[in-house]
């Protein structure tokens, strides 16, 4: 089985090939040849017996996408892209990255005349308020940001695509992936994660946003495991409708660092700052809360229990089960 990873360097990407390298194998495949793209040279995991080929440059640059295709990956995990702060704060880059990139993929893949597996990492942002207490599978997607527009785009193209029998499509709209490992990204979201991850190493953080906001959460552990499965799936399964909403943990953020104090102490809570950020707050406002993710849990898509659980896996994945605080 050949692989296609685009955004291979970015956090998930780098999980995912290393769960991909760790395993050997994708859903009882053999993996024989691994494909990893990003704008910078993606680490190249050492597998005994398999091609890895690492490829950088612009997905929206003439010719790139189909160089990528040429090969004819058997699945194609789509995960490049420009985060939700970055994209809205430079709209071009957003749109050519998330749309432009995107379409010029699917184009290629397309035009090569083969239908893989595409999985496809869409976006919570792609829904706007007023929202519901908890949000259904059957709720409009209108997002309220330049990330979220771009990130429906992408998912009515797979749908599209996939109706068209170019390629078998599968989105999966991902909830906010927390705890994140390393130094913050442009994301809006990144002070979700740096609440729990800087007080974890003894560090202060800075909270934006008012402990009353509600969020969804899912770790990076359980993102892996949804791209897998989506892998996998049995496309018929799915139906037309080929973007779901993923499962996770949905607290607000004061519920976030009472799970801090909880497993790390009060100390290490005291250690976030509360620092109000009207940019921040002005996007967060219309971000969703509580999703039902019925269709996706139907369907084998599973996250964890609760917010302490996520917290543990951080320090599990990324601590070496130690806590600095």
């Amino acid at each position: 089985m050949r692989i296609l990873i685009t955004g291979a360097a970015g956090m998930v990407g780098r999980k995912l090939v290393a769960r991909l390298a760790s395993d050997g194998t994708l859903n009882g495949h053999k993996i024989t040849a691994l494909d990893l793209h990003d704008i910078v040279p993606p680490q190249a995991p050492v597998l005994e017996g398999v091609d890895v080929a690492i490829h950088t440059g612009d997905l929206a640059a003439s010719g790139a996408t189909q160089r990528l295709v040429a090969s004819r990956p058997d699945v194609i995990f789509h995960l490049a892209g420009v985060v939700s702060g970055e994209a809205e704060a430079n709209f071009d880059l957003g749109y050519r990255v998330n749309l432009d990139g995107t379409r010029a993929l699917f184009d290629a893949i397309r035009l090569a005349g083969f239908a893989p597996r595409v999985v496809f990492t869409s976006s919570i942002a792609v829904f706007g308020a007023p929202f519901p207490d908890v949000i259904p599978d059957e709720f409009h997607p209108t997002p309220l940001t330049s990330y979220g527009t771009q990130k429906l785009m992408g998912e009515a193209l797979l749908a599209d695509y996939s109706r068209r029998g170019f390629f078998d499509g599968i989105g999966i709209r991902l909830p906010t992936i927390c705890v994140r490992p390393g130094k913050p990204n442009k994301a809006a979201s990144g002070f979700f994660s740096g609440i729990i991850r800087e007080p974890l190493n003894g560090e202060e953080a800075i909270l934006p946003v008012p402990r009353s906001v509600v969020h969804t959460h899912a770790s990076p552990r359980s993102a892996v495991n949804f791209l897998i499965h989506a892998a996998g799936i049995d496309g018929a399964t799915v139906g037309p409708r080929r973007n779901l909403t993923m499962p996770g943990v949905a607290v607000t953020v004061g519920e976030q660092i009472e799970a801090l104090e909880r497993i790390a102490g009060v100390e290490a809570a005291k250690l976030i700052r509360e620092e109000p950020d009207e940019t921040i707050w002005a996007i967060v406002q219309g971000w969703p809360t509580r999703f039902e993710a019925r269709r996706a849990r139907e369907l084998g898509f599973a996250a964890e229990e609760s917010f302490d659980d996520i917290i543990r896996a951080h320090i599990e994945d990324e601590l070496d089960g130690k806590i600095c605080a």
